[in-house]
C-alpha cells in the first residue's frame, strides 16, 4: 500500500504578486509529490505568504499564522513575504512557528518544508532567513498551471518610488526585472496551456525594464502580443506618468491588450499629492487619462485612493471627490490612511482621527458606486452587445468580464468556463451587468 501524500496549505495575503509567487510555491511543491489543499483544511504544512501594507495586512497575518497553528498544532509552519521580510522576528516569536524568510527567495520554503518532515520535529525556536534586498537578483519562478481563464505573471520585483507613506520599498528592495526571454516562455507555455487572459504584474510594473539595457515595458507588451494563439493581455497597476505619447502611440497598435487599466493615483489632491511624493499632480494625471482615452476609445479605468492622510482637510478631501468624477473611474479601492512604522508619513504631525478616515471612506465609495452605476447604464445604452470571457459557472449562473473588466452574469445551464460569448446587456444592480447569451 502506497504512503499518502503529504499535504501543503498556502495562505496568501495581499497582491497579485504574492498570489502569483505562492503559485509558484505550490507547484514547485506539487512537483514534488505533495497534495496542495486548500489552507483551511487540516494539512501537514501551512505556507503563509504574508503582506505589510497597511496595520490590518500586519494584524490579518499574524491571525492566519496562529489560525494554522491552532488548526493543527502537529503542522510546520513557514512564513514569508513582505511582513517576514520586515519584521521576521516577531513573526518568529509567534509558538508554533518553525521556519521564516523573506522576498530574495522565497521558494526556500520548499527545501524548508522537506527538511522538517523529515526530522519529524518542529523547531522549538523558529529559523530564521531573511536576508539583505540591497542588490538581490530576480528570484527565479514560474507557473505553468492556473485558475479559471485567467494567469498573473510577475514581471519586476521591487520599487524605487519611497512614497511617504509606503513600506513597500523596503520590504522588496531595488526594481529588478524578469529576462524577457523567460517572460515570453512562460506566457507562452501558459498560452498553450489554454490560458484565455495573461495579468503582467510587478509591485512597480510600469518601471520593468529600468534595470535591463534600452529594454522597456512597451517592447515587452509588443513581443507578447505577437505570440501564436495570445488571448487578452492586462496590465497590473501603473503609475498614471507612463501615459506618454510615444508610449500609448505603441500601445494603440496591440491587438491583445486589454482596454482596462489601473492607474495608481493615491489622491485627487496636489498639496497631498506633494506630501505623498507622488510623481505627479492632478493636471498631469488628467493629462495622461485624456491622452490614454484618445488612444483607445472607452478605455475604462479603476485607481487606488488613500484617505485621511496626514493633514488632509475636508477641502482637500472634496478635491480628491471632484477628482474621480472627472475621471470617472470604473472601481476606486478606497484606503483610509494606515501609518506604518518607518515611513515619514507616520511621524507626521496632522495626523487625522480615524472616524474622520472611516467617514471620508465611505463618502468615496458613495461616490464610486454612484459612477459605476452611471457608467455600466450607459454600456447598456451605447454597447449593447459585448465578448465575454466567461471564469465561473454556479447555481445557473456563468459570470465573467469584458475585455473592459465589466463583470457580466448571465442565467445559463450550459458550462461556459474559459469561453468567450457574445452577450446581449440587459439590466445593472450597479455592480454587475446581466445579460443573456446570444
Amino acid at each position: 500500500m502506497s504512503e499518502a501524500k503529504k499535504t501543503v496549505g498556502i495562505y496568501t495575503l495581499g497582491c497579485k504578486v504574492n498570489q502569483y509567487e505562492s503559485e509558484a510555491i505550490g507547484e514547485l511543491f506539487a512537483a514534488r509529490g505533495y497534495e496542495i489543499l486548500p489552507a483551511d483544511e487540516l494539512c501537514d504544512v501551512y505556507i503563509i505568504n504574508t503582506c505589510t501594507v497597511t496595520a490590518e495586512s500586519d494584524r490579518k497575518a499574524r491571525q492566519v499564522v496562529r489560525r494554522a497553528i491552532t488548526r493543527n498544532p502537529d503542522a510546520f509552519v513557514l512564513v514569508t513575504g513582505c511582513l517576514a521580510q520586515t519584521a521576521a522576528e516577531t513573526l518568529a516569536r509567534i509558538e508554533g512557528v518553525d521556519f521564516v524568510c523573506g522576498n530574495t527567495e522565497k521558494c526556500a520554503v520548499v527545501d524548508a518544508a522537506e527538511r522538517l518532515l523529515a526530522s519529524g520535529c518542529k523547531n522549538v525556536h523558529a529559523e530564521v532567513r531573511v536576508a539583505s534586498l540591497e542588490g538581490a537578483p530576480f528570484e527565479p519562478m514560474r507557473i505553468q498551471k492556473f485558475d479559471r481563464t485567467r494567469a498573473y505573471v510577475k514581471i519586476e520585483d521591487g520599487c524605487e518610488s519611497h512614497c511617504t507613506y509606503c513600506i513597500i520599498p523596503k520590504a522588496r528592495g531595488a526594481i529588478r526585472s524578469k529576462k524577457p526571454s523567460d517572460v515570453l516562455d512562460e506566457v507562452r507555455a501558459l498560452t498553450e496551456n489554454g490560458c484565455r487572459e495573461i495579468v503582467l504584474t510587478g509591485i512597480e510594473t510600469a518601471s520593468y525594464g529600468r534595470d535591463l539595457d534600452g529594454y522597456a515595458l512597451i517592447d515587452l507588451l509588443e513581443e507578447v502580443d505577437r505570440i501564436s494563439g495570445i488571448g487578452r493581455v492586462r496590465l497590473g497597476s501603473l503609475d498614471p506618468s507612463l501615459m506618454k505619447p510615444k508610449f500609448l502611440e505603441r500601445l494603440a497598435s496591440l491587438s491583445s491588450l486589454a482596454p482596462h487599466f489601473h492607474l495608481s493615483m493615491q489622491s485627487g489632491s496636489d498639496r497631498i499629492l506633494n506630501l505623498m511624493k507622488r510623481k505627479y499632480n492632478t493636471a498631469m494625471a488628467l493629462e495622461s487619462i485624456e491622452r490614454l482615452r484618445e488612444a483607445l476609445p472607452r478605455v475604462m479605468l479603476t485607481t487606488d485612493m488613500i484617505v485621511g492622510f496626514p493633514t488632509e482637510t475636508e477641502e482637500d478631501f472634496l478635491e480628491t471627490l471632484a477628482f474621480a468624477k472627472r475621471a470617472e473611474f470604473l472601481m476606486i479601492h478606497v484606503f483610509p490612511f494606515s501609518g506604518r512604522r518607518g515611513t515619514p508619513a507616520a511621524a507626521m504631525s496632522g495626523q487625522v482621527p480615524m472616524e474622520v478616515r472611516r467617514e471620508r471612506a465611505a463618502r468615496l465609495a458613495s461616490l464610486e458606486a454612484s459612477i459605476r452605476r452611471d457608467i455600466l447604464d450607459r454600456e447598456i445604452r451605447e454597447r449593447p452587445v459585448c465578448e465575454v470571457l466567461f471564469e465561473t459557472c454556479k447555481n445557473g449562473y456563468a459570470i465573467g468580464h469584458t475585455d473592459h473588466f465589466i463583470e457580466v452574469t448571465v442565467k445559463t445551464n450550459r458550462d461556459l468556463h474559459a469561453r468567450t460569448a457574445s452577450v446581449r446587456f440587459l439590466t445593472t444592480d450597479g455592480n454587475t451587468i446581466e445579460g443573456e447569451e446570444i
